[in-house]
């Protein structure tokens, strides 16, 4: 099974949004199935097979989550963090602001879905690969 130090070292080569695609297949070559990456404080929840589980702590103090999602914020805010124009502190700060509360990426499927508060979908993208 994968721990916190391989996944550690898969998103040491990541700058930006930009290099996204590249660590999702690292983290599917680790047996990585889908994670849940928290806003609030940055840990994310990592699924292998077999119900298999492994946490990271929190990376950065306590954001307030605005209660209502602000959908086209958001949207603006991900493409100018995908187009490597922001640091991941900085667009979790903007997801705080527009109201997202997590994201959930499946390997399997290749695809992330962004949630907001009351765990409505705000956004699905497809990975590409």
């Amino acid at each position: 099974m994968f721990t916190i130090t391989q996944i550690k070292d898969a998103h040491s080569k990541v700058r930006s949004g930009a290099d996204f695609p590249a660590y999702i297949q690292d983290l599917k070559k680790l047996g990585i199935a889908n994670y849940t990456a928290f806003v609030s404080d940055g840990h994310t929840d990592y699924y292998g097979k077999d119900d298999f589980k492994v946490s990271s702590p929190a990376i950065y103090s306590l954001l307030t989550i605005l209660d209502e999602a602000n959908s086209t914020a958001f949207k603006t805010d991900l493409i100018t963090h995908q187009n490597g124009k922001t640091d991941y502190p900085t667009f979790c700060k903007d997801c705080a602001n527009a109201g997202i509360e997590k994201w959930i990426v499946c390997t399997e499927k290749m695809n992330c879905t962004y949630y907001d508060t009351l765990g409505n979908e705000i956004l699905k993208e497809e990975i590409p690969e």
